[in-house]
């Protein structure tokens, strides 16, 4: 899967000892650019924390997997971004809204546009 959006806040970084090693973990929080914008918190593992450098303000495009998983009873999900693009400012801000028409003025245009001859055409 995949969002865009822009970088607003990098969280501290997390590391500990697992059975199978010492792992990392760098969180960030990304604002897509919807009509109504929408938080996500994601996060880098490992040596993919030193792949996709990103820095707050930065608009990119995120590819990730979500998971969940029980612990004690209690589910919970997680975003791993597996590859972090950095896009222009242009990729990822809506479209410019098309300023509509009111019918009224269509038909007044359509109006003047017309014969007024009067005379059916069949």
């Amino acid at each position: 899967m995949e969002i865009q959006g822009k970088i607003i806040a990098k969280l501290p970084p997390v590391s500990g000892q697992g059975k199978n090693g010492e792992w990392r973990l760098q969180e960030y929080v990304l604002e897509t650019t919807e009509q109504y914008p929408k938080k996500v918190c994601f996060g880098l593992f490992g040596d993919r924390i030193d792949k996709n450098p990103v820095e707050i303000d930065d608009f990119v495009t995120v590819s990730f997997d979500i998971e969940s998983r029980e612990w004690n009873g209690k589910w919970f999900t997680s975003i791993r971004a597996w590859k972090v693009e950095k896009a222009s400012q242009e990729q990822n801000t809506p479209p410019a809204e098309v300023m509509a028409v009111s019918n009224a003025e269509t038909f007044d245009a359509m109006a003047d546009a017309t014969d007024d001859t009067g005379d059916l055409p069949f």
